[in-house]
């Protein structure tokens, strides 16, 4: 008889990925595509892009879960296939701006609003709202992925393809905008 998995966590899966285990592949698999498919959601429109990246997401855990499973935590390893999942992503962008001829910094103009954008935006203090809207876009786009995505500034850096220093610097300068605006 065998054991069910739905009892162990992110990392004890990984793991037994690892070992070369599919149910717990499939469990993991189960557990984790339909979160990473919505935040993949709110960064790319385009389903046909988001389905490649899932795919190859996963693939690549399948691949390389050994390189990741001793450490891991359930929180790492949901945060090390969230970096899998927006390194793919900004590939696809970047591979579809070559494709296009257009900037690479473009692709992220075609993202559509995050669903915590809008129930931010409805249950806002309207002093709030304004101020986040009269931020320069490339501060927005910070505070969205490290404040609302719950990222780190090193998965943001990852995500929108720049520095993790000008990432800790333009949430610094958000912050101290807002600051100043709210006050």
């Amino acid at each position: 008889m065998k054991r069910s998995l739905d009892g162990l966590d992110e990392g004890e899966l990984l793991r037994r990925v690892a070992r070369g285990d599919r149910r717990a592949f499939d469990a993991l698999y189960r557990r984790t595509a339909p979160w990473l498919t919505a935040r993949l959601r709110r960064r790319c429109a385009d389903e046909d892009v988001v389905a490649e990246v899932l795919q190859e997401t996963y693939l690549a855990v399948w691949r390389s879960a050994g390189s990741q499973a001793r450490s891991s935590t359930s929180g790492s390893a949901v945060g090390w296939l969230w970096t899998i999942a927006a390194h793919r992503l900004i590939d696809a962008f970047r591979h579809r701006a070559r494709r296009e001829r257009v900037p690479s910094v473009q692709t992220f103009e075609t993202v559509a609003p995050a669903a915590e954008d809008e129930a931010l935006a409805g249950g806002m203090d309207a002093n709030l709202e304004r101020a986040l809207h009269e931020l320069p876009a490339e501060l927005r786009q910070v505070l969205r992925s490290m404040v609302l995505d719950g990222l780190t500034a090193r998965e943001t850096a990852l995500l929108l393809g720049m520095p993790e220093g000008t990432v800790k610097t333009r949430a610094r300068r958000a912050r101290i905008a807002l600051r100043e605006a709210l006050s």
